[in-house]
């Protein structure tokens, strides 16, 4: 679609300036994106593999402590687990990628996990906790991953979208009128060496 432009000389040389410019933003611009996918894709590969190791122990936690409540009734492991000694705190950082602050978790845990006697309770309960600690910071990093992908997600589509509005519509409007705009001077030039000919002519004669 040709731009709303006076055809002369200076929107000429403007046009192929900003033509200039558009080109270099589509080039940085396509490999961002393609440097976003690549990270999405890694990043991706990763998550689905922790993922995966996180429901299989979470699984074999379900099953422990499915086990303890089984050895001890309901009111006692109540009792048991009301008081919870330990802190957990989750420290929250960011990291630049391809202009994407994407975060990072760390996991703080102050004070023992277990907060009971271990007269009074099974090595079941002690196992299950045990492993329901171990298996946090696991939790955590598939959460950072998560909200990482979203964000990583979202700038791809953002980048993907300016790629093609460069390709499919500034880009080729620019050369389009550009062209037009030549072909306008170089008829005017035309029509400027007929009328200075004719002058020549009628001046000769």
């Amino acid at each position: 679609m040709l731009l709303k432009v006076n055809p002369n000389r200076m929107e000429l040389i403007r046009l192929k300036k900003r033509l200039i410019v558009a080109k270099r933003g589509y080039k940085l611009l396509k490999d961002k994106r393609d440097a976003l996918i690549q990270v999405f894709v890694r990043l991706a590969k990763e998550s689905n593999m922790l993922r995966e190791e996180l429901e299989e122990k979470l699984l074999k936690c379900y099953a422990i402590f499915s086990n303890t409540s089984s050895l001890m009734s309901k009111l006692a492991l109540e009792e048991t687990l009301m008081f919870p000694k330990a802190k957990v705190k989750t420290e929250v950082s960011f990291k630049n990628v391809m202009s994407v602050n994407v975060p990072q978790y760390k996991l703080k845990c102050e004070g023992r996990y277990y907060s009971y006697g271990l007269v009074d309770t099974t090595a079941e309960l002690d196992s299950a906790l045990r492993k329901y600690h171990e298996i946090l910071p696991l939790m955590l990093r598939v959460a950072e991953l998560d909200k990482s992908l979203t964000l990583l997600a979202n700038e791809i589509e953002k980048t993907r979208r300016r790629v093609n509005a460069l390709e499919y519509v500034i880009i080729p409007d620019l050369e389009e009128t550009i062209k037009f705009i030549t072909m306008k001077l170089d008829e005017m030039a035309r029509s400027n060496t007929s009328a200075i000919m004719r002058i020549k002519e009628i001046i000769r004669a």
